[in-house]
């Protein structure tokens, strides 16, 4: 079994969680490190990844197709979207 290393993120206080994980997502479209087809971390990724809840990796992606950065498909997954 593969084991994915677990990053810390260190958290400000003043801001809401799904709102500073969103921004590191959206740094990673910006930066091209994520590029448009690409799949962008599920929920569960999310959870494991940045130590966060169901409902806090929800709120992100939701943010993220609002602002149109991300496609999602439904039993695929979600994608950057195509610009």
């Amino acid at each position: 079994m593969l084991t994915v290393p677990r990053v810390t993120y260190e958290f400000a206080d003043d801001e809401p969680r799904w709102k500073q994980v969103a921004d590191v997502i959206r740094g990673q479209i910006a930066r091209g490190e994520l590029k448009p087809g690409d799949r962008v971390p599920s929920v569960l990724q999310m959870q494991a990844e940045y130590g966060i809840s169901t409902s806090t990796g929800q709120k992100v992606h939701r943010a993220l197709r609002a602002e149109g950065l991300i496609r999602t498909q439904s039993g695929m997954g979600s994608y950057v979207a195509r610009r």
